[in-house]
């Protein structure tokens, strides 16, 4: 498997947010949207699988597919930045700015998005036949899942806003070990099973994921979901945004880089001089 200790890929984790700080904008916007497409389509896929099987299960062991595609293509997710981008700026990396943090973070969020509302439409079309009539199962499923995960949490007020913001935490938390596993392995092979184990985690558990739900819910809309544009951003995306940045860069980039990239100096044995040898006396 070609396994790279913590050490080295810590170095890789805060080497590649610098990457993307000074990456061009034209670069940046066409990683972002091509990530997240492939990652609505593995969306749609883990959806279609659920339907057609009856088992959610099965959905999630096939959805990481899509994440370790974008990841191989070298494409770049919101939730990936929000661990990797951080780390440099607070190694303090020539030309890594705040201003230059949030110019990214920007970019990739209006590229992810673009993505996923692209797979959104196509995918509305593929089940209304171009919609031109009821959305089929499938279709069905998508718009329901939008109902519940916005006016679901809605009717829970504070308490469904607390577990949306922590269903997001988890989420990233999940994500980004999968996105800092790929860096453990120089190989295809390693770096694809590291990175299936935590994404199968976070879907099966349905925690909240900022770009997957970037296409659910416009899809959701599109299909004729009994929701709203308002109540997708205020019951779902915006406070999903920040727990996956909380979750990311807490839980995930700040507690691999302090121990790590930024190791402690080691302790020093206290020897009591009980402990010391005795003193061999001269002939």
């Amino acid at each position: 498997m070609s396994y790279v200790n913590p050490n080295d890929f810590a170095k890789k984790m805060t080497d590649a947010g610098e990457a993307k700080v000074l990456m061009s904008t034209k670069d940046t916007l066409i990683r972002a949207y091509m990530a997240g497409a492939i990652l609505a389509l593995a969306a749609a896929f883990a959806v279609t699988v659920t339907v057609n099987t009856g088992n959610p299960l099965i959905g999630a062991l096939l959805f990481p597919v899509g994440f370790c595609m974008l990841y191989l293509l070298g494409f770049d997710l919101l939730t990936g930045v929000f661990t990797l981008v951080p780390l440099a700026l607070i190694d303090k990396r020539r030309g890594v700015t705040m201003k230059g943090l949030w110019r990214n973070w920007g970019l990739v969020f209006c590229g992810n998005f673009a993505g996923a509302f692209t797979v959104a439409v196509f995918m509305a079309i593929i089940v209304t036949f171009g919609f031109s009539e009821a959305p089929n199962a499938v279709g069905e499923k998508i718009g329901h899942i939008g109902e519940g995960r916005t006016l679901g949490y809605a009717a829970h007020g504070a308490a469904g806003m607390l577990t949306l913001f922590v269903r997001a935490v988890m989420c990233n938390w999940m994500v980004s070990t999968g996105v800092v596993a790929a860096m453990m392995s120089t190989s295809v092979s390693g770096k694809i099973m590291a990175m299936w184990m935590p994404i199968l985690v976070f879907f099966y558990m349905g925690f909240e994921h900022s770009i997957v739900n970037m296409f659910l819910f416009p899809a959701g809309i599109l299909l004729g979901g009994q929701f709203t544009w308002m109540d997708y951003l205020l019951w779902n995306e915006i406070p999903t945004v920040l727990g996956n940045l909380v979750g990311g860069l807490t839980f995930v980039g700040a507690m691999i880089y302090s121990t790590h990239y930024k190791t402690s100096p080691s302790r020093v044995p206290q020897v009591s001089p009980a402990d010391e040898p005795a003193a061999i006396p001269a002939e």
